[in-house]
């Protein structure tokens, strides 16, 4: 039986040109060797199966190669190359520093490098995995690695270069391998496939490269289990099943719903998707990367960013065509605020029902406060020709003036103004019930939320008389109200302002009890509080604390400041030093009887 080899060790890449998805790396290191500008060292960072080590292996090969080609390719028939291949060369040398990590294991690397290379020209140290290196190992290399033989090149690659020493950094040429794009790893599988006699169905290979984001020798592998389970024919749904993906069909039908506002069809999916295995948190998230295809597939500029099979990316356009963008932005917000909540939620099953209740009732007409009063609004304000028709049969208007015959002589009273001292003897309970009448309430009413406070001039509705009467207001509103009080009076009301006001609330009732209040002048009263979160509580309530103060000082005229009073706190004293000093500052002679017994503090 002949041995298998696995894909991805049977199709790696033996020269530059052959390596995927890393074409500027590439043309840098060849651009290298043609014009003879190698460093010392090299770092290859970069996620899992993108090519480092290999990368690593093609460079070593390349410039130790004795009849290179004319593109400066290896020619794979000299010693250096042959010896390379059959794995017996010793001019190439690899270390994993996952298990060979002590300063040991680095100092041998040292002892080789001060051997010159016997066939070829470089001797190539490359260190796999370099950031699983103790710290001493780092230290050991640092000397050498800045300063080795000229015939001596490092090649240090790793998947975590934020784990490398600075040092180490400094002193190498840093190249960053990219994840391997969709498109790349579709068509390097399209030709693996070809090689190995297998039909293989452009979605189904979409999978996996998804499947393996970014990384081919991911791809390949999950490429030959597809092979071991399917035989030479792997289909979409074969894919699917073997990999555990969730089809995106169901994502297409749950936009659906949401677009036909069928809340039951979208639990029925969401149950299903359930009863299959999946988890729901990865089916928020899937959700969302599938909104945000539909809404790149919406224009034309934007639809190269889904990567896709070109029968999916239709399916795509017909939806998106039938999705508004302010549709889709909500429901990107919802499924967003979804996946927030998720992590937090103890009845995650009721969480993700909600985002497809919000989803579906997104459309619905009731969910769309701006749209129906709009049209009526503007036919009443382009037709000033029918205005005068209505106003003769206002029914506030005509009845306004049965109950109050006086308000006919408005005009002739509003120049005069001896008539204003006539409202002054009113007290505010009584002039109240006389304010203007709002719509929908009878003539002579009070304003409904707004005891004692007086109406102002030109209100609709007023007479002319009511409406000159607040000229002479502010006259005779210091003899009733504006009162002097006292700091006794002003210690009283302050005391019952928290039972009355915040009888409910026991914490600000303790909190009010506790600060104190003084009178700064005649009409200004400072509370004197101890940090700013108390003054951020009491501006909340500030209106409320002066009106209250108002009505009971009788006074419209106060203020209330607030200013925060530094606490200092005592030093305490914890050592026997600092009682010592403690209690030498209340009493001088201690110091003096401690000379003289020759006590210590121990």
């Amino acid at each position: 039986m002949e041995n298998y080899i696995v894909s991805a060790r049977k199709y790696r890449p033996s020269n530059f040109e052959s390596v995927v998805g890393q074409r500027a790396l590439t043309e840098t290191l060849r651009n290298a060797i043609r014009s003879g500008h190698l460093a010392h060292a090299y770092l290859f960072c970069g996620p899992r199966g993108v090519g480092k080590t290999t990368c690593a292996r093609i460079f070593a090969k390349t410039i130790n190669c004795l009849n290179p080609g004319d593109d400066h390719d290896a020619c794979n028939e000299c010693e250096s190359c042959r010896a390379f291949n059959e794995q017996r060369s010793f001019n190439i040398h690899e270390l994993d520093a996952a298990s060979n990590n002590s300063v040991d294991d680095i100092r041998s690397i040292i002892d080789q490098v001060r051997i010159p290379p016997q066939v070829g020209k470089y001797s190539v140290y490359i260190i796999d995995e370099v950031h699983m290196l103790s710290q001493g190992a780092f230290n050991a290399l640092l000397k050498t690695l800045e300063e080795p033989p000229s015939y001596a090149i490092f090649i240090l690659a790793t998947t975590e270069k934020h784990k490398v020493l600075p040092t180490i950094l400094s002193r190498c040429q840093v190249f960053d391998f990219a994840r391997i794009t969709m498109g790349d790893t579709v068509r390097h599988l399209q030709y693996v496939a070809q090689q190995e006699g297998v039909n293989a169905e452009e979605e189904a290979l979409h999978v996996v490269a998804q499947k393996a984001d970014g990384g081919m020798r991911d791809a390949l592998s999950i490429f030959d289990q597809l092979v071991t389970f399917c035989g030479n024919t792997i289909s979409y749904q074969q894919a699917i099943d073997v990999l555990n993906v969730l089809d995106t069909d169901y994502y297409f039908r749950v936009v659906d719903a949401a677009l036909k506002t069928d809340v039951k069809q979208a639990l029925l999916l969401f149950n299903e998707v359930l009863c299959k295995g999946f988890d729901a948190g990865h089916f928020i998230s899937g959700l969302a990367s599938h909104l945000r295809d539909v809404l790149v597939s919406k224009d034309p500029a934007t639809v190269q960013l889904l990567e896709t099979s070109d029968a999916i990316r239709q399916h795509y356009a017909q939806q998106a065509a039938a999705c508004s963008p302010i549709w889709l932005f909500k429901a990107l917000e919802v499924v967003n605020q979804a996946d927030i909540n998720f992590r937090t939620a103890r009845n995650k099953r009721l969480s993700v029902e909600l985002m497809l209740v919000k989803l579906c009732t997104l459309l619905m007409p009731e969910m769309q406060p701006a749209a129906a009063p709009a049209p009526q609004a503007r036919p009443a304000a382009q037709a000033p020709q029918s205005a005068p028709q209505p106003r003769p049969a206002a029914p506030v208007q005509q009845a306004a003036p049965q109950p109050r015959p006086v308000a006919q002589p408005a005009p002739q009273a509003r120049p005069a103004a001896a008539p204003a001292p006539q409202p002054a003897p009113q007290t505010r309970q009584a002039a109240a019930p006389q304010y203007a009448a709002a719509p929908g309430l009878p003539t002579g009413a009070p304003l409904p939320g707004m005891p004692g406070i007086p109406g102002m001039p030109g209100m609709p509705g007023m007479p002319a008389q009511q409406a000159a009467a607040p000229q002479s207001a502010p006259q005779a509103a210091p003899a009733a109200e504006n009162r002097p009080f006292t700091d006794e009076q002003v210690a009283e009301a302050w005391k019952a302002a928290g039972p009355q006001l915040f009888a409910d609330d026991r914490r600000m009732m303790g909190m009010l009890s506790n600060i104190a209040i003084k009178r700064v002048d005649e009409f200004t009263l400072e509370l004197a509080l101890i940090n700013a979160i108390q003054q951020e509580e009491l501006s909340a309530v500030k209106s409320q604390l002066l009106g209250f103060l108002s009505s009971r000082l009788h006074n419209n005229r106060i203020r209330i400041n607030f200013t925060i009073v530094e606490h200092q706190t005592s030093a305490v004293a914890y050592t026997a030093e600092e009682k010592l000093r403690l209690l030498a500052s209340s009493n001088p002679h201690v110091m003096e009887l401690k000379q003289a017994l020759n006590l210590s503090l121990d």
